[in-house]
């Protein structure tokens, strides 16, 4: 009977010792155990990030950053919380990095790490079929310029003609201005080329024509990591880039966008 407690008790260890070998630190189960951090958004900017019928967060660049894991070997955990929280959450360590169409600016650099841009986005000008403008110039002239209150187009006409500007005629959102431009309540509309190109995506025809001016800057959009953080920059930018290469991202852009990237 000792005997037999004895060889009990050695298989009893042996089989232990191989669970503890299996579950090891230094495992390949464990080294394989993808990391998991926390991204900070404001899903307000659709398409490039809003909340979904089931309250999830959704846009490109959720579907870009989800790509991304996936070919990474990480995993990511959004959090949808207001704007003005998101660069403090990040310097705070509330959040790993930033996905939220966040332009890339030489002032922001002096706080926090950039990605390589992963999306370029300007300012477009809508006008009736038929016309066009070469230059701001031609945008002074306007009796009437439609914008969505306080997005970027908002900001640029208040830099062109002044805040309080009676020819900036602004719109809760950009449906609402489109249809004013349609039906001749204004005489263009300035607004956001990613956001137009979506709605031109879903609504197919439509009654204005679309112009890019040189005076409006090109803008970068990158992920913003903590200060200093170049494990976690080396990570994104080494994901993002296989993304581009494998032609995932073109797929990605064409369920978003009417126009190419």
């Amino acid at each position: 009977m000792i005997q037999k407690h004895v060889s009990w008790m050695g298989a009893l260890v042996c089989a232990c010792t191989l669970l503890l070998g299996a579950c090891g630190g230094n495992s390949p189960s464990a080294a394989s155990k993808a990391h998991i951090y926390t991204v900070g958004t404001n899903a307000e900017f659709a398409p490039l990030e809003s909340l979904g019928a089931g309250g999830q967060v959704e846009g490109f660049d959720i579907d870009l950053l989800n790509a991304m894991a996936r070919t990474g070997g990480f995993q990511v955990v959004y959090q949808d919380k207001p704007w003005e929280s998101l660069f403090p959450g990040l310097n705070n360590g509330d959040f790993d990095f930033l996905a939220s169409a966040i332009t890339i600016t030489d002032e922001r650099r002096q706080s926090m790490d950039f990605s390589d841009p992963y999306f370029e986005i300007s300012q477009v000008v809508l006008l009736p079929k038929g016309q066009t403008a070469s230059s701001l110039n031609d945008l002074k002239s306007m009796k009437r310029i439609g914008v969505v209150t306080g997005n970027t187009g908002d900001l640029a006409m208040q830099q062109l003609l002044g805040p309080t500007s009676q020819q900036i005629a602004r719109f809760e959102s950009l449906p609402l201005v489109l249809k004013e431009i349609e039906n001749g309540g204004v005489d263009a509309v300035v607004s956001d080329s990613a956001v137009v190109d979506n709605y031109i995506r879903l609504n197919g025809q439509v009654h204005f024509n679309v112009v890019t001016l040189p005076d409006f800057p090109v803008e970068q959009y990158g992920f913003a990591v903590r200060k200093g953080d170049t494990a976690t920059l080396d990570m994104l930018n080494a994901a993002l880039k296989q993304v581009r290469d494998s032609g995932e991202y073109a797929s990605i852009y064409d369920l978003y966008f009417a126009r190419k990237p």
